[in-house]
């Protein structure tokens, strides 16, 4: 064995050993090395001492030694070297494989929301995870209070929006962040498809949640019976415990309108013919729920298991439905037919129109703006545009915020607000009622820490986070704010702190008389109905869940419509929550800055990103016109 950087050339007749301080390998002189040596040594053999090497003395024979335990030493440190950074490499692809797979997974536009099994997902997904971190998170002593935490930075607050008062407000704070490069102008309205007889069966939906889960499923019901040549019958509405609703179709939106304006995509029907009607539909394999329909499937997917049951029966029948067509791939001209659906077949009844539309007076000084965004919204109840000679006579101002805070989103969320045990018990009581799942999966399965959960983004905004986010942004104590959502978990005691620091909040029900109000009472879908107008009327938006459907469709509205100038402020919670990890001691300076810099990045609005809702994110081709701006030379 010889080594390619060892100088010695009688390495060969030598054996190594370890070096008895364990640094490599040093060589030791042999047997017959010595025996020789000796041999040549003697006086009577000067026969043999001609063909003997020559002698050496005895500090050259020290220094050979020394220079192969050198040569030793430094091959040995090569290969530790060597190995070293080995293991190095090997341990950065695997922590680099685990984050790219974790943040695949924890992408929070690939994870519907809302229902039992979609919870459940997210949750085997943050288990996940959170089994990594076993050893670094602890479970929240009942002691803490959240509400005291963040009181140090709400009397910040004051203080900042008291001085704000005799500044300019930011000037991005009531549009985009950035000018866009080309504008948009809505134009799913164009048609370059010929239309269908519907020859193939009878489609039906009975669409599940509230009024904007089933917006979803009756746009996507539209698009699948297009493309199986089926006919549309108008779509069902399941009624809901949470949201306890009988409202229907009709009781929401313009029937007939609907109908007729879509009659050149798809035939639509009020009712199933009679021979059709007394088909046992489960017997017959015609009644497809969730459990059997994929999220978000493919079209090929109807192709190829949906039209043979069609073609068969002449009916199917899908339960729910909300979320199970993909966005991509989706061909050019169905995916338009979505985007038609949505933003300009669906039309509230007068009844919601008239009622939003005194909403949006009020909220702007008695005025509208009439414009397209308000016409489509309000049909003939958007006044024209009144010729204002004084400039206090213009439309004011004012931000619409959606506090998706009700009991329902507390307890879905499985996470903690300061309430302490009694909020504990009381939300797993209503668990237990409304989502059962959850109730099972807590007894069976070692669930994530709410700590966990709000480092993650997982938890809604409280209204108090709310009302800090707004003040670091720059609204001044005097902007209007109309808050929407139902009521809200915690009550006044909750709204205390927003009340405070902006007193010109205003509500539906505050805006409105009883008696104007009336005739919505007990129908939880036609009052969301209400707030989704007063929300995309609004001169700037702002959400604190952004898995929440109400916020974006609005949001998508907003941009279909807006003509950019009506920007939507959308939180990141995962980031948003490490700044208020840190209230004890960030100054309110550095708290405005870091959320600042957050919502001017969500501000920001490009092109719809591929296989996300155009409901949400209508800025593509199939939906939107591109029409590039001409820069000055």
């Amino acid at each position: 064995m010889a080594f390619p950087d060892d100088p010695s050339p009688s390495f060969s007749a030598v054996s190594p050993r370890t070096s008895p301080r364990g640094l490599g390998f040093v060589s030791q002189p042999s047997r017959l090395s010595v025996s020789s040596s000796s041999s040549s040594s003697s006086p009577s053999g000067p026969a043999l001492s001609r063909f003997a090497p020559p002698r050496q003395s005895q500090s050259q024979s020290q220094s050979q030694s020394a220079k192969r335990k050198k040569s030793s030493l430094l091959v040995a440190q090569r290969w530790r070297r060597k190995g070293i950074l080995i293991w190095s490499a090997l341990l950065a692809f695997f922590f680099l494989m685990n984050w790219w797979m974790f943040s695949r997974l924890q992408d929070p536009a690939s994870h519907p929301r809302r229902t039992g099994l979609d919870f459940l997902t997210r949750t085997t997904t943050a288990l996940s995870k959170h089994h990594l971190h076993n050893f670094t998170t602890t479970k929240r002593p009942h002691n803490v209070n959240v509400n005291v935490m963040l009181s140090r930075l709400r009397a910040l607050a004051a203080h900042a929006l008291a001085e704000a008062d005799r500044k300019p407000e930011p000037l991005d704070l009531w549009r985009e962040t950035l000018e866009p490069t080309a504008s948009w102008k809505p134009c799913a309205h164009h048609r370059s498809w010929e239309a269908i007889g519907g020859n193939n069966g009878y489609i039906l939906v009975s669409a599940n949640g509230g009024i904007n889960q089933q917006r979803v499923a009756i746009c996507n019901a539209v698009a699948i019976a297009r493309l199986l040549n089926a006919t549309l019958v108008i779509p069902k509405f399941l009624y809901n415990s949470v949201w306890k609703d009988v409202s229907q179709f009709s009781d929401i939106y313009q029937e007939e309108y609907f109908i007729n304006y879509l009659k050149d995509d798809v035939r639509i029907v009020k009712e199933l013919p009679v021979q059709l009607q007394s088909l046992d539909l489960e017997a017959v394999g015609s009644l497809l729920t969730d459990s059997e329909v994929m999220k978000e499937a493919k079209p090929s997917f109807y192709v190829k298991k949906i039209l043979p049951i069609l073609l068969k029966n002449g009916v199917v029948h899908f339960i729910g439905f909300g979320n199970r067509l993909s966005f991509d791939p989706v061909p050019f001209e169905l995916q338009r037919l979505r985007c038609r659906c949505n933003f300009h077949a669906l039309r509230f009844v007068e009844k919601i129109q008239e009622t939003g539309a005194l909403l949006v007076k009020r909220m702007h000084g008695n005025r509208v703006n009439a414009s397209l965004l308000e016409r489509s919204l309000l049909g003939h109840f958007a006044e024209p545009p009144i010729k204002v000679k004084a400039k206090k006579n213009k439309p004011s101002k004012y931000l619409a915020v959606h506090l998706r805070f009700e009991m329902d989103m507390a307890a879905y969320s499985m996470c903690y607000f300061g309430g302490g045990k009694e909020e504990e018990e009381e939300l797993e009581a209503y668990r237990e009622v409304h989502f059962p799942a959850l109730t099972n999966l807590r007894k069976t399965t070692k669930v994530p820490s709410a700590e966990f959960l709000r480092s993650e983004g997982q938890c809604p905004l409280t209204p108090e986070e709310a009302v800090l986010m707004l003040a670091a942004l720059g609204f001044k104590r005097s902007t209007q704010v109309y808050i929407a959502g139902a009521k809200i978990y915690g009550g006044k005691s909750r709204m205390a702190a927003i009340r405070h620091l902006y007193p010109r909040i205003a509500t539906k029900e505050t805006l409105l008389s009883a008696s104007e109000i009336e005739p919505f009472r007990n129908f939880s879908s036609q009052l969301a109905a209400l707030d989704f107008i007063a929300c995309v009327a609004s001169d700037a938006f702002a959400m604190t869940d952004s898995g929440s459907q109400l916020s974006s469709l609005v949001q998508g509205y907003r941009m279909y419509y807006g003509e950019g100038n009506l920007p939507s402020i959308r939180p990141n919670k995962r980031r948003l929550a490490s700044i208020f990890s840190r209230n004890a001691t960030i100054e309110w300076k550095e708290f405005e800055s870091r959320v600042r810099k957050l919502i001017r990045q969500t501000k920001q609005v490009n092109e719809r990103p591929l296989a996300r809702s155009v409901y949400r994110h209508p800025r593509c081709t199939e939906c939107m016109c591109k029409i590039e701006k001409m820069t000055s030379r």
